[in-house]
């Protein structure tokens, strides 16, 4: 059987869970001022940016990892294009965050119109964890597009838990001004929450961090605690060797390939579990398709958006669903 008092040593640390927390809400914060301001944060992008092939990779390819990357393929002489091109940039303005519009000159940037396929102009394009996906072409109505964004971040959502950094710009400058953040006893939580994670006491881990989020519940470091010890506390009663033989004997058994991808996970292969998942999901369908897609994103969540290793299982991911 599984030792009660599973370490997560390999995987992830508390420190490390701490520190990608305060950077993650220190992103936020600089992302809603910036949209507060209209300017960009340091070290990161407008809701509006130009993209040429030299900076693709980065403010595209890697941006579309944490926010869907809408991007509007347009020229000086397009005259429809002139009337698409701020309405796009004033909804990305209105969404705040929900997606960012990158704005591609066509006749500058020759080799990104050709890799897209685009046919004519002005052709718009999404960009959700590196995989493109056509939206739509030529100045369509307001309402229509309206539609499409919105399916495009909710698709974005649930399929890769991909929801940007959506911030009412107003409603953040009034509640910076009127109130401070709740001040809240988390130093005391979260160390009770590492202390009964070091004890093998996971209900009272688990019991701890969801302290710290019933008054803060976008926390980052509760939730990412939360998901590390319910991984700890599904595989605490597991016998690994008959979970691992049992996954290997039924590969189509989607049960099996979940309980053996939070053993990998559990013990640092993190890719292994990953991979699993992204094979599980690729060859699946229906309600076995959506819980294996479901326990990847838990999954991420253990390991942290930041992880370079979780940017490539959500691209993994979007090629597998699109």
């Amino acid at each position: 059987m599984q030792p009660r008092n599973m370490s997560m040593s390999g995987v992830v640390d508390l420190a490390a869970v701490k520190a990608a927390g305060e950077a993650k809400q220190k992103a936020e914060q600089a992302r809603a001022e910036a949209a507060r301001t209209g300017q960009a944060p340091a070290g990161g992008a407008r809701l509006v940016f130009d993209v040429d092939e030299a900076g693709f990779q980065q403010d595209v390819l890697q941006r579309s990892t944490e926010v869907p990357v809408v991007i509007d393929f347009w020229a000086e002489w397009c005259e429809p294009c002139k009337q698409l091109g701020p309405l796009l940039e004033r909804l990305a303005t209105e969404y705040a965050g929900k997606f960012v519009l990158a704005k591609i000159d066509v006749d500058a940037n020759q080799m990104l119109f050709q890799q897209f396929g685009v046919q004519g102009i002005p052709a718009v394009f999404a960009v959700v964890a590196g995989q493109p996906i056509p939206l739509f072409q030529g100045a369509a109505p307001e309402a229509q597009i309206r539609q499409v964004l919105d399916q495009l971040v909710q698709a974005a959502e649930q399929q890769f838990g991909i929801v940007g950094a959506p911030v009412d710009a107003q409603a953040a400058g009034e509640q910076a001004a009127e109130k401070p953040a709740p001040a809240g006893p988390y130093d005391a939580l979260l160390e009770a929450a590492s202390q009964a994670l070091d004890s093998g006491d996971l209900g009272g881990a688990v019991q701890a961090y969801k302290n710290v989020l019933a008054d803060d519940p976008a926390h980052p470091e509760a939730k990412l605690g939360l998901s590390q010890a319910e991984l700890l506390r599904r595989v605490q009663d597991l016998d690994p060797q008959a979970v691992r033989k049992e996954a290997a004997d039924s590969p189509a058994d989607v049960a099996a390939q979940i309980r053996a991808a939070d053993l990998d996970l559990v013990g640092g292969h993190v890719e292994d579990a990953f991979g699993r998942l992204v094979d599980t999901v690729k060859r699946t369908a229906g309600d076995d398709r959506e819980a294996a897609r479901v326990r990847l994103l838990e999954l991420f969540e253990v390991i942290g958006a930041e992880d370079p290793r979780v940017t490539a299982a959500r691209t993994a991911l979007a090629r597998v669903l699109f």
